[in-house]
């Protein structure tokens, strides 16, 4: 195998067999020393008690992480909109960029543990709404700064010949802000897509619907079934890798389509 193939089977091994070798050794180190040293499995379980709990249990996992990553989505889908939509017009209407952009701040700082108790009061215990309200918020900030700080930058070239056209601020945004931002749309995406599935765990600590992967973690650990809550993290880790490879996926189709485009032009 030569060329360009070859080249590409070299860089995806490098890519993927140091991270796997790393983990393997990670998992033997962890398990040799948990058997050497009889570590309590309240203090650390087993790698191999916690595979024996997602075997055991794999279609309640598997469900609990359907229910979270519903959750999820819907929030991140809310939030990525909205955050694009206000970054858009804040960008067309300085002063209410300028308004906007110290209270987007704000709300960053503002805890899950202090959002959610407060959201699952207002819309009540057995309503989904509160925890996708939590991820929409959460989506919401690292779209919104990263897609206006896009949408700021565009270069005196541009800026000087959309002036000589006499195009309109609608037309600029729509043909130099909007396509310059991509890149950092798709930082903010993958950003959102991480804090996504981060929330929607977090958030089903706090009560509600008893089906998603925080509430079985809480559960498992107050049975002092510490290998299940375990086995529920590793749903939770598995969840928030499929939605940064999505993200990822997502960032390449976008940016490929572009560069596509800006080498035909």
């Amino acid at each position: 195998m030569t060329g360009a193939p070859a080249a590409a089977l070299r860089r995806c091994t490098g890519l993927v067999v140091p991270p796997v070798l790393f983990g393997i050794v990670v998992l033997a180190l962890w398990q040799g020393l948990v058997r050497l040293l009889d570590v309590k499995s309240w203090v650390l379980a087993a790698p191999t008690d916690i595979w024996h709990e997602v075997t055991a249990h794999p279609s309640q996992i598997a469900e609990a992480a359907g229910n979270s990553g519903l959750n999820a989505l819907i929030g991140l889908v809310i939030g990525c909109v909205v955050g694009v939509l206000l970054a858009a017009l804040c960008s067309r209407v300085t002063v209410l960029g300028h308004a906007i952009t110290p209270l987007v701040a704000a709300l960053a700082a503002i805890p899950i543990v202090c959002l959610a108790p407060v959201l699952m009061h207002l819309y009540g215990l057995t309503s989904a709404v509160p925890r996708r309200g939590v991820v929409a918020i959460a989506a919401f900030v690292p779209m919104f700064i990263n897609t206006l700080r896009g949408l700021g930058e565009i270069s005196t070239v541009h800026q000087e010949l959309m002036s000589s056209l006499a195009a309109s601020r609608t037309a600029v945004l729509r043909l130099i802000r909007l396509p310059g931002s991509l890149p950092h749309l798709c930082t903010g995406l993958r950003v959102a897509a991480s804090l996504a599935v981060i929330s929607a765990v977090v958030s089903e600590y706090f009560g509600g619907l008893q089906n998603g992967l925080g509430f079985r973690i809480s559960d498992q650990a107050h049975a002092t079934n510490y290998p299940g809550a375990w086995a529920a993290v590793l749903g939770a880790v598995v969840l928030g890798l499929l939605f940064f490879l999505a993200a990822l996926l997502v960032e390449r189709l976008v940016l490929g389509r572009r560069s596509v485009s800006v080498s035909r032009q």
